[in-house]
C-alpha cells in the first residue's frame, strides 16, 4: 500500500486549503485518517473516515473547521481545512490500514502564518 499526499502549502491565517492523499496498492476500501505532527510535538489524529465514507470523526480540537472525506473511486482521501490558525501548522499525514492504521504517507507540510 502506498499513500501520497499533496496540497500543502503556506496559508495566512483565517485561509483555507484542501490537502489529499492518494492511495495505491490494494483492493478493498478501509478505515482512513489523517494524522498531523506539530513542531516538536508527537503525532496526533485529526480526522478518520470508514470505508462507505458514511462515518467521520474528528478530533475536538478541529471539529467545525476540519472535515475529513473520500472520494473510492478515485482512491483519494481529503482533507477541508478552513479558517486556519497559527496553531494548525503541522507536517500532515494521512493513514490506512484493514484493522490499525499500518500505512503512512510520508506528510505533507502545512504552515499557516
Amino acid at each position: 500500500v502506498q499513500l501520497v499526499e499533496s496540497g500543502g502549502g503556506s496559508v495566512q491565517a483565517g485561509g483555507s486549503l484542501r490537502i489529499s492523499c492518494v492511495a495505491s496498492g490494494y483492493t478493498l476500501p478501509m478505515n482512513m485518517g489523517w494524522f498531523r505532527r506539530l513542531p516538536g510535538q508527537e503525532r496526533e489524529g485529526v480526522a478518520s473516515i470508514r470505508p462507505g465514507a458514511t462515518t467521520t470523526a474528528c478530533a475536538s480540537s478541529v471539529r467545525g473547521r476540519f472535515s475529513i472525506s473520500r472520494d473510492n473511486a478515485k482512491n483519494t482521501l481529503y482533507l477541508q481545512i478552513n479558517s486556519l490558525k497559527s496553531e494548525d501548522t503541522a507536517l500532515y499525514y494521512c493513514t490506512t490500514g484493514p484493522s490499525e492504521y499500518n500505512y503512512w504517507g510520508q506528510g505533507t507540510q502545512v504552515t499557516v502564518s
